[in-house]
């Protein structure tokens, strides 16, 4: 059972804020979880007392509340080599084909009204008419482009293997998944109470219907978009447990091109100054945000780990390349254990103030790669001992990783 809330700001009591993005933010996401997971002493992701997540961080939310770390759900989201457990984006999407159908069957009689408008409508002029023509035109179109539904059948078959759960009030602790009620516009928390028997795999879904690619997602009698519309990481809702620590993980910041030759928004399509256009207004919001928490909740500590704003690694990735994928995933895990290493002074007094504390020793060691090289070999890989092999080989490379970080740390501790 999940546990009650605790008096504010309890001390050496954690919660988790996973903000949202897709499949890029997952990917950096991880990335990053594994970098803390490494990096700071005393801290088990799989083992915190609340969690939060918002689109793609609700994926990984459900993940660790569940038990599966970090690394684990690099190998399942980001290396894509076990079929049973991969999440592919190109696999996990499909036509929205309700909605299509739906627009295709009203598209007739919308065609006839338009027509009649249009006769009406043309002592107004060629461009009004045109301008209503189109405001129209736009009506019929489907609600949603892509459907989510395998996406959450995966996940749903995930969460419901022995010694985990698809249901909020089964797990160990509270977690909460943020979307947004599209006929209110109001913030919904699935998870807490009136909204625990959804299933977590469905809710996920509804915080991952991105307006306009996305249909809304129906649960019950409500409609239901992305959980990022109210608030990006809504960290308000571990304090509300009584948390002394809140980590947040934003991947969704804007980019700032900076010096001269640096690649440019302005000239990289529509779709590019879309998102430039959402990541301002997100991060905006979320320093608003975080400025309130430290009026309301002045006994807890909020720490927020970001890409820095000239990252443009972070911003022009591919989703849909699986190659892309692998290499964000690594640069948030590197890009993280540097920000670690030089924000030590800062962070870690506020880190010990909850049993916790940054391990200079693991940071400073050469990194190893937290993404396995691609295997080109595709027969081998769909083949069934080419495939134990690789769960092997991923085996004795988490096995090895835990050992070193290990070592190092007792070889810091003796220095």
């Amino acid at each position: 059972m999940a546990k009650e809330p605790a008096p504010p700001g309890t001390p050496g009591r954690i919660g988790l804020a996973l903000a949202g993005g897709g499949f890029m933010g997952a990917a950096y996401e991880l990335g990053a979880l594994c970098a803390l997971a490494e990096a700071i002493d005393g801290l088990d992701l799989t083992r915190l007392d609340a969690y939060v997540g918002v689109s793609a961080g609700a994926f990984i939310a459900a993940g660790l509340v569940n038990g599966v770390s970090p690394h684990r759900m690099v190998r399942m989201f980001v290396e894509d080599d076990d079929a049973e457990t991969a999440f592919d984006p190109a696999l996990m999407l499909r036509p929205a084909y309700r909605e299509w159908r739906r627009a295709l069957r009203a598209a007739p009689s919308g065609v006839s009204a338009s027509v009649g408008a249009g006769l009406n409508e043309a002592l107004l002029g060629p461009q009004a008419a045109f301008w209503r023509a189109v405001e129209r035109g736009l009506r019929m179109l489907p609600n949603g482009l892509v459907d989510g539904s395998p996406a959450e059948r995966k996940l749903a078959h995930l969460l419901t293997q022995p010694g985990r759960t698809n249901d909020f009030r089964h797990t160990r602790a509270p977690l909460r998944i943020v979307a947004t009620d599209i006929d209110s516009g109001d913030p919904v928390e699935f998870g807490a109470r009136g909204y625990d028997h959804i299933p977590i795999s469905r809710a996920a879904i509804a915080s991952s219907a991105v307006p306009g690619l996305f249909a809304p997602v129906r649960i019950g009698t409500r409609h239901y978009l992305d959980g990022a519309l109210n608030k990006t990481v809504h960290a308000s809702v571990p304090l509300e447990y009584g948390v002394g620590l809140v980590l947040c993980v934003n991947p969704l910041v804007p980019y700032h091109a900076g010096q001269a030759g640096a690649r440019r928004v302005s000239r990289s399509g529509i779709s590019t100054v879309m998102a430039q256009t959402i990541r301002t207004a997100i991060r905006s919001r979320m320093t608003v945000g975080l400025a309130k928490y430290r009026v309301t909740h002045p006994g807890s500590d909020v720490v927020l780990f970001e890409p820095r704003r000239d990252d443009a690694d972070t911003f022009f990735t591919n989703i849909f390349s699986l190659s892309s994928r692998r290499r964000l995933c690594e640069h948030a895990y590197l890009a993280t254990r540097a920000d670690l290493l030089a924000r030590q002074a800062e962070l870690d007094p506020v880190l010990r103030r909850h049993g916790l504390s940054i391990n200079a020793a693991v940071l400073r060691h050469p990194a190893r790669r937290l993404v396995r090289e691609l295997r080109t070999d595709a027969h081998a890989r769909l083949t069934r001992t080419g495939a134990a092999l690789d769960r092997l080989g991923r085996t004795l490379d988490d096995l090895d990783r835990a050992i070193e970080i290990v070592s190092t740390r007792k070889a810091g501790t003796v220095a």
